[in-house]
């Protein structure tokens, strides 16, 4: 008996999800716990393992539909039943038997074959030109032709016009092309996109954001990691970067200042004594930001090697559901990619956002003098319903202070 493969719970509030692509063709043998489908859902990409070894019979949803939570999407034969999932495959059924091959008729028997003509063959230079009276007699012919075929077509028969790009892989493409060669590719927005731009508009309007900045001498920690990132990474088997200060000196400030590490809930405010830090990083699919739990519990290794687990499996779509909810507190760090300013959006219901940015050697003064040294801007946004300035602007000072002297995480000073 074939068994259905239906789509699970993937998150709480999450209805329907989109189909991403079938990772087995139907007709192909899978096994138990093989990943079969991806699913798209508003805050992540999950894979669909097969629930039974054997082969996928029957595919009910195409890549860019839609399903409700529990819907069925295709079918499974168990290994048992292989000689029938086979037939099923590969043989339509018509009455439980297989149709027989019938000659074609003289409406749909093929052309005899015959040189095509030099303006279509593949590897010459220079179109031919082609009258608009077969151009025509073509279009007639080939009513249900692709808009994007079609143009290329007309691109090979007019070298001035712009001719489109190739179509891509991305599901829903549609191409708007014009005489005049000004051409547009749509595509629709992804279920994570567009939960993206819909909570960021939403954190716009509902809180009131504010952002403070401050600038940060990054030598003393440049000096550590220059003297013992080797001897770390052969302890732990991860380069220690920036970020694991940042999450250290944070959970200090946040400390100091709980009213950033809490939320409002209707006409409350819930104040935290736990810090799970959120970690925006980029993905195939757009900025995900999974979650270090408890983060003032882990060790500088620990929250290395959990923010490259973090990384590594976002490329891939393997984030799950949980590790992406929840937090209390995100750091965000565009100097990744060459960002030097910039003002971070607060991740509701969060209450704050630390954004880093590019390191520069910058001339600054000290002690009367003028010197060079490796400085970064930070930036801090926060919801200015239950954070005062004075808050915002000390909590950015003290992670100033003891990313400059990181000794201070030892002395807890």
């Amino acid at each position: 008996m074939a068994v259905e493969l239906k789509i699970p719970e993937v998150g709480e509030s999450i209805t329907e999800v989109e189909i991403g692509g079938w990772l087995k063709p139907q007709g192909e043998q899978v096994k138990k716990d093989e990943p079969v489908v991806t699913l798209e859902s508003e805050k992540a990409t999950v894979e669909l393992p097969a629930p039974e070894s054997g082969t996928l019979t029957q595919v009910l949803k195409q890549t860019g539909e839609t399903a409700k939570v529990g819907e069925v999407i295709g079918y499974i034969e168990p290994s048992d039943g292989k000689a029938k999932a086979e037939k099923a495959a590969t043989a339509p059924a018509t009455q439980g038997k297989p149709t027989p091959p019938t000659a074609p008729t003289p409406a749909t028997k093929p052309a005899p074959s015959s040189p095509a003509p030099k303006d279509q063959e593949p590897n010459k230079k220079g179109p031919v030109a082609q009258s608009k009276t077969d151009r025509a007699a073509q279009k007639e012919e080939r009513p249900g032709q692709p808009i994007e075929e079609v143009v290329r077509n007309r691109s090979k028969d007019e070298p001035t016009k712009t001719a489109l790009p190739a179509p891509t892989a991305r599901r829903g493409v549609s191409f708007q092309s014009a005489d005049s060669g000004r051409d547009e590719e749509v595509i629709p927005m992804s279920p994570l996109r567009r939960t993206v731009a819909e909570r960021l508009v939403k954190a716009q309007q509902d809180a009131a954001l504010l952002t403070t900045f401050n600038e940060i001498d990054m030598s003393e920690v440049i000096t550590l990691r220059k003297a013992y990132g080797n001897s770390f990474q052969e302890k732990y088997k991860v380069k220690l970067g920036f970020m694991s200060f940042f999450v250290k000196a944070c959970i200090e400030g946040l400390k100091e200042f709980p009213a950033i590490n809490a939320e409002v809930r209707e006409s409350n405010i819930a104040y935290r004594n736990y810090f799970d830090i959120g970690i925006a990083v980029g993905s195939g699919k757009g900025l995900v930001v999974p979650v270090l739990r408890d983060a003032q519990l882990m060790s500088f290794s620990e929250i290395e090697l959990a923010i490259r687990d973090f990384s590594g499996r976002a490329k891939e779509n393997k984030l799950t559901i949980e590790e992406l909810q929840g937090g209390t507190f995100t750091i965000s760090n565009g100097g990744v990619y060459g960002s030097l300013l910039s003002t971070p959006i607060v991740n509701p219901p969060q209450s704050g956002v630390l954004g880093l940015h590019a390191i520069q050697e910058r001339p600054v003064a000290r002690d009367a003098n003028v010197v060079i040294r490796a400085m970064m801007y930070v930036a801090l946004t926060y919801d200015h319903r239950i954070v005062d300035g004075r808050e915002a602007v000390s909590f950015l000072k003290r992670v100033k202070e003891i990313i400059e002297a990181p000794a201070r995480m030892l002395m807890e000073v």
